[in-house]
């Protein structure tokens, strides 16, 4: 293996890059229209076009992306996340043109893809799930037979996509009167996000976290899983914020979710890296959510912590050599990781994406501190894609000094030109419930909630008050104000009655 094409974009194929030049690789980089200036086409030795900005005419093309891999000259294929990365008929094209795939195999993509086949692996494995239906519901199914299968479950409960990931194509419904237009919707989203509007029923647990283990597994058998991460800080289904360890998990506990990732891994033959995710109920008990069969978005919180590369060793599993990890130092982890997903998104406006262009962009850094990104100063944010520009990870030697340093570095994060989530995760790290760690699935969203749309970022008075008077200063001692004859009633001039306004405007930025 001397060449790789990364058939993604953004920061994860930033990442992916930088191992591969670090492995003495040759890393190959696709793009969009929009995307021909982006970071990780000028990271790359090569670059190729692929098509338009929408995803299905460019990164979701699985014809282009191999034709590319065969002109490039590539000898294997890295998928990322999102996208292509959990399709086994992307899989399997790549294999069919002699290339490695840098990833499970597509048959295993394909049953544990399917989050009812997975379901029904992880119960043939003896590991509990969480109640809900053993295969998807069929289009025709009758809505009376819908609502006799959702009652026997009970409510609430979800509708979830069988594919994807990421809360697309989930619906919470806690009213039968719901159920009907919850499976319309989910369906609806499910086709759109994955090609594949196929859907389940599943019970809601009350108040659970969301635990999941991180797993290696190569092709001669092995089968290592990694200290679990905490994902219980979603907003409406999407994690935003993950660390590690979990305050939740007690070393016996660790020990069980550990042992039975990896029953359920070794059940299905897995290889490459990939993830089991769990939900943890308020007494302890421990249920299979899904698995993703891929590269995680917040595997360097685990990366932090056990000091190993997971997208070198994805690579060299590919290769085909053996894992030489310590199981046991997997398990043991140094120190405490937090990662917060930095979108381009308006808080103070419900969260809504915020394209663009960056403006100023400056990074913090210092002891502790990782940002992964595919954004710079210059470059525009597309309207196309998922809005993540950044993910930012502190480590620290425990939780409260690695919560500091993430304080420290959401201070010195400067980006410009466009909105992000900063001020949210500044306000986020403040509040009494995630500082005790006493947090669920839904914590977020009622928090949120509970706020009714107030600000995130609400100036403190003193600072009101200096920036008035600065922007009085400017407007009275202007050129233009000077060279302006003296009016006798000062409220005549407009510019006058509007000074406040803008000193508010100032004390904001």
């Amino acid at each position: 293996m001397k060449k790789v094409l990364v058939a993604n974009r953004g920061e994860i194929a930033v990442r992916i890059s930088r191992a591969c030049r670090e492995m003495g690789l040759s890393p190959v980089a696709v793009y969009s229209e929009c995307d021909r200036t982006a970071l990780h086409v000028r990271y790359a030795d090569e670059a190729y076009p692929i098509g338009p900005s929408a995803p299905r005419d460019s990164y979701l093309r699985i014809d282009r992306i191999v034709d590319t891999a065969r002109r490039a000259g590539a000898d294997a294929v890295h998928p990322g996340y999102g996208f292509l990365a959990e399709n086994e008929d992307f899989a399997a094209a790549v294999r069919d043109a002699g290339l490695t795939f840098i990833g499970p195999t597509p048959e295993v993509i394909a049953l544990m893809g399917s989050k009812t086949a997975a379901r029904t692996a992880a119960i043939g494995a003896g590991v509990p799930v969480v109640p809900g239906t053993e295969e998807p519901l069929a289009a025709d199914v009758p809505d009376a037979e819908v609502a006799r299968i959702a009652g026997s479950l009970g409510y609430p409960l979800l509708v979830k996509a069988v594919a994807g990931g990421g809360g697309k194509g989930m619906r919470t419904v806690t009213d039968p009167a719901d159920l009907a237009g919850a499976l319309r919707a989910a369906r609806s989203e499910a086709g759109s996000a994955f090609g594949d509007a196929s859907v389940y029923l599943e019970r809601r647990l009350t108040r659970p976290r969301h635990v999941e283990v991180q797993l290696l597994g190569d092709q001669h058998g092995a089968i290592l899983p990694f200290v679990e991460r905490e994902c219980s800080i979603q907003r409406r289904h999407q994690k935003v914020v993950e660390e590690t360890p979990s305050l939740a998990v007690t070393p016996s506990l660790r020990q069980a979710i550990t042992s039975a990732a990896a029953t359920i891994a070794r059940a299905v033959g897995y290889t490459s890296a990939g993830t089991i995710e769990f939900l943890l109920d308020e007494d302890g008990r421990f249920y299979f959510l899904e698995m993703n069969t891929r590269l995680q978005v917040e595997h360097p919180i685990t990366e932090m912590v056990t000091g190993v590369d997971i997208v070198r060793w994805q690579i060299r599993i590919a290769r085909g050599e053996r894992l030489d990890l310590d199981p046991d130092r997997l398990l043991a982890p140094r120190g405490h990781a937090i990662e917060c997903r930095i979108y381009a998104e308006d808080p103070d406006n419900a969260f809504l994406p915020s394209p663009g262009r960056i403006l100023h962009l400056r990074p913090p850094a210092g002891p502790g501190v990782r940002d992964d990104s595919g954004a710079t100063a210059g470059l525009d944010v597309p309207i196309f894609y998922d809005p993540m520009i950044s993910k930012l990870i502190a480590w620290a030697e425990d939780r409260p000094s690695a919560i500091a340093r993430m304080r420290r570095a959401l201070g010195e994060y400067l980006v410009t030109g466009i909105k992000t989530t900063i001020p949210f995760f500044t306000w986020l790290f403040d509040q009494s419930e995630f500082l005790e760690g006493r947090f669920h699935t839904t914590y977020l969203d009622e928090i949120l909630k509970a706020r009714n749309g107030r600000p995130f970022v609400e100036p403190p008075e003193a600072a009101e008050d200096v920036a008035a008077i600065a922007a009085a200063l400017q407007a009275v001692l202007s050129p233009a104000a000077v060279a302006a004859p003296l009016v006798d009633d000062a409220r005549s001039d407009p510019s006058a009655r509007r000074w406040k306004a803008q000193a508010r405007v100032e004390g904001l930025r």
